[in-house]
C-alpha cells in the first residue's frame, strides 16, 4: 500500500474482500483475542484498530474500516488511517479558528479601505494567518510521516487477520 501521497493527511484505500461481513467480523473478533499488539473495537460494520497505550506517542494513528456487503461472500472494506480523535479534533478547531480570525480581519480590511484608513496592521495579521496555516498543514505533514511505520504495522495487521 502506498501511505506516501503528498496532500492527503488522512489516507483512505479500498479493498474488495471475498468475504462476507459476518466472515470478517468474526476473523477480527478472533485476532483480538490471539494477540496483544493491537486493540480491536467492532461496532456494527465499523472495525477500528489501535495501537496499545504503552506505544503511544502523540501522532500514533489509528485504522477504521467500513465493511459493506456487496452480495453473496463479497465484501468492501474501506479504511482510513486518521491520528487520535483528540489531536484529530485540535487539529480542526485550530484551523476554525484561524478560518474565522481571517475572515474577520478581511471584513476590517474591507470596512478600513471604505473609510480611507490605514489597513496595513491588518494585512499583515491576515499574512501571520496565512503562515500559520502552513505551519499546520507541515506539522499535519510531519505527524503522517512520524506515524508512518505504525501505519504499515495496522495495514499489515489487517492484511494478515483477513489473510490477504
Amino acid at each position: 500500500m502506498e501511505i506516501s501521497n503528498q496532500i492527503v493527511l488522512r489516507p483512505r484505500f479500498k479493498l474488495t474482500v471475498k468475504q462476507s461481513k459476518e466472515a470478517i467480523v468474526s476473523l477480527f473478533e478472533a485476532a483480538n483475542k490471539n494477540q496483544k499488539d493491537f486493540l480491536t473495537n467492532i461496532v456494527d460494520e465499523h472495525i477500528f484498530i489501535r495501537i496499545p497505550k504503552e506505544q503511544h506517542h502523540f501522532w500514533t494513528p489509528h485504522l477504521h474500516l467500513e465493511i459493506r456487503d456487496e452480495g453473496e461472500n463479497y465484501s468492501d472494506l474501506h479504511g482510513f488511517f486518521g491520528p487520535n480523535p483528540k489531536v484529530w479534533t485540535l487539529f480542526i478547531f485550530l484551523h476554525f479558528v484561524l478560518a474565522i480570525l481571517f475572515i474577520g480581519l478581511g471584513i476590517w480590511i474591507y470596512t478600513n479601505s471604505r473609510l480611507d484608513k490605514s489597513y496595513l496592521p491588518q494585512m499583515a495579521g491576515m499574512l501571520f494567518l496565512i503562515i500559520c496555516w502552513i505551519g499546520l498543514y507541515i506539522g499535519g505533514r510531519l505527524g503522517k510521516a512520524t506515524g508512518k511505520q505504525q501505519m504499515e504495522e495496522l495495514y499489515q495487521f489487517m492484511n494478515q487477520t483477513l489473510q490477504l
